[in-house]
């Protein structure tokens, strides 16, 4: 599984009430669930394509163009 990354509201009360962040990082490990806090900044700039953190799909797929052309 693929780390992913919540918002701290879809988790049941007793959860949610024990973390001090807006959103944690899921992590599966052998059947083992591990739930990270995530500071605001790197929330920011998930996508990495854009220093902004704006993620536009004209941008996006200007992107997919140049790394296809680098591929051939």
């Amino acid at each position: 599984m693929e780390d992913m990354i919540l918002n701290v509201d879809t988790l049941p009360k007793p959860l949610h009430r024990r973390i001090r962040s807006d959103r944690v990082r899921v992590h599966e490990e052998n059947g083992t669930f591990i739930l990270t806090p995530v500071p605001k900044s790197e929330t920011t700039n998930l996508w990495g394509l854009l220093p902004d953190g704006k993620f536009t799909t004209e941008k996006y797929l200007a992107q997919k163009r140049q790394d296809k052309e680098l591929e051939s």
